[in-house]
């Protein structure tokens, strides 16, 4: 169903919101955390309902709710799932759907019990044929990120919603700690914020044709064959909803945001997970990322040695599948000027401040007020933290941060219906450091 535009307008209002309320509050300071449940123990329902897309339109989808019964929500992606090393984890599965679903964990010794035997592992039965839930177990032996997804007709259970990310945390880990917060065991991976970007694509004539058949009452048959995508996301939402608070009351069925808000010097750890089918190379501008873990090992040539086989890049290549741990910092170094505007050498250090660069002056002269454009995004001053002046009819869009597009590299992806601004795309705000009050 396609419905009126967008007010970008509005959606980028509410971002600057959050991030005024970011600045006002110490949440921020205090360390993000990646969204979602905890465990160890979990009930899912493996239920339909729809998505929203940036460009107006409604997809049929079909996704794990958390609890079961009436109230429980479909969500897309799938809850993540947060345990703790050692745990042992039991997630319990209903059905709601047409057809037999169920769930795997890749990384994971799982064994399950109850429902019907299916391909790869037990399955719950569709509803209203004999057979009751599923229960999977397995111990959370090693740390990190994981995928998981239906076990039963992946190649179109997946493409229709049903998949979601484990997080794994390490022994020791404690979430109120600011300091000493880490993904692995090793100091190497500790960090200061936490952000999960799932990537998922989609292929929306194969939800159309399926949600046809639900209404009819038909069989589910689709050829996949066919497969051609033409959405693609972050976190179950596309650009720029991206952007929007986490569970907005709009987008019930797609709770999580995408939005990445930080300051110099901090350690942020990026959580990668490629869920689509194909490969997305998900570019973060800014810096380089040192990529600390793949597929939930540590990069390490011997037990206890930490990343040292870690990587940069600058582009993460995504493949279906797998999932990356990265260490993003920015501190604005080798700009070749002074981000805080310093007029002088002898002005005083902000912290993780690029020392080489300070009291540079910006090497370009910035024309009159009158000859400026003013975007919604502009902070009047090219200088971190400095508030400048602003036209009549922009308040709200004076951040006094710095912007950074984070996307796909592949141009198409970053569309909804061959509209841009959409698809994979999000950004990442850096704040001042200390943040204004």
């Amino acid at each position: 169903m396609k419905t009126k535009g967008r007010n970008y307008r509005f959606e980028l209002s509410m971002a600057a919101a959050l991030l005024l309320t970011a600045w006002a509050g110490t949440g921020w300071a205090a360390g993000h955390a990646v969204l979602g449940i905890d465990g160890p123990n979990f009930t899912f329902t493996a239920k339909d309902g729809h998505i929203n897309t940036s460009d107006g339109n409604s997809i049929y989808m079909w996704g794990y709710a958390q609890g079961s019964g009436p109230g429980a929500v479909m969500q897309y992606p799938g809850p993540t799932m947060i345990v703790n090393q050692g745990d042992v984890v039991t997630v319990t599965l209903y059905n709601e759907l047409p057809v037999p679903t169920s769930l795997t964990f890749p990384g994971q010794n799982v064994s399950a019990s109850g429902g019907t035997a299916g391909l790869l592992t037990q399955e719950a039965p569709a509803v209203g044929a004999p057979g009751g839930p599923v229960t999977y177990t397995f111990t959370a032996t090693e740390p990190g990120t994981y995928l998981y997804y239906s076990g039963t007709q992946w190649d179109l259970q997946n493409e229709m919603g049903l998949v979601g990310a484990l997080i794994v945390r390490p022994t020791g880990f404690d979430s109120e700690t600011i300091v000493g917060r880490r993904a692995y065991e090793h100091a190497d991976s500790q960090y200061d914020q936490e952000f999960l970007f799932f990537l998922t694509d989609m292929d929306e004539k194969i939800h159309d044709q399926v949600e046809l058949q639900v209404l009819q009452r038909q069989p589910i048959e689709v050829d996949m064959t066919t497969w051609y995508h033409q959405y693609w996301f972050i976190n179950g939402r596309s650009g720029m909803d991206t952007v929007l608070p986490a569970g907005a009351t709009w987008l019930p069925n797609q709770p999580y945001d995408g939005m990445a808000v930080f300051h110099p010097g901090d350690r942020v750890l990026m959580r990668v997970i490629g869920a689509g089918r194909e490969a997305h190379p998900f570019h973060f501008h800014g810096n380089h990322a040192l990529v600390i873990a793949r597929d939930g090992r540590p990069l390490s040539s011997s037990p206890g040695a930490g990343a040292d086989l870690a990587y940069k890049q600058f582009t993460t290549p995504s493949a279906p599948g797998t999932t990356y741990d990265q260490i993003y910092t920015w501190t604005g170094a080798g700009l070749g000027w002074d981000i805080y505007g310093h007029t002088s050498t002898n002005d005083a250090l902000q912290p993780f401040e690029y020392e080489p660069d300070h009291g540079k002056p910006f090497p370009v002269k910035l024309p009159p007020e009158q000859d400026i454009t003013f975007g919604q995004m502009y902070s009047g001053s090219p200088f971190m933290g400095a508030i400048g002046t602003l036209p009549p009819g922009e308040g709200g869009f004076n951040p006094g941060a710095f912007f950074y597009m984070w996307h796909s590299h592949n141009e198409r992806e970053l569309c909804d219906g061959n509209i841009f601004p959409g698809g994979m795309l999000t950004f990442a705000i850096i704040l001042p450091n200390p943040p204004p009050l």
